[in-house]
C-alpha cells in the first residue's frame, strides 16, 4: 500500500490527500504532528537520500513524501 509522510499543518499534504481520495487511491498517511515516531521513520528515509537535496538546500522538509509499495520515493503525487 501507499504511504504518505507529512503533516495535515501542511497545504500540500491536505491536497494531496484530497486528490488522491478523489481518484480513489488507496493510501496511508502517517502524520508528524500526531505521531512523532512517524517524524522519525520519515528522516530514516530522507537523511541522505539525494531526491531531497533541492528540499533540503530550500530549507523544506520534502512533503509529502511519497513511499510506493516497492520502497520507492517520490515528492509528487500528481500523475
Amino acid at each position: 500500500m501507499l504511504k504518505i509522510y507529512g503533516s495535515m499543518l501542511c497545504p500540500d499534504c491536505v491536497q494531496c490527500r484530497e486528490d488522491l481520495d478523489k481518484a480513489g487511491v488507496e493510501y496511508e498517511f502517517l502524520d508528524f504532528s500526531e505521531n512523532l515516531a512517524n517524524l522519525k521513520e520519515f528522516l530514516k528515509l530522507r537523511d541522505g537520500n539525494p531526491l531531497f537535496d533541492d528540499a533540503r538546500a530550500e530549507g523544506k522538509i520534502g512533503i509529502p513524501c511519497l513511499q510506493k509499495e516497492d520502497g520507492s520515493l517520490c515528492l509528487s503525487w500528481e500523475r
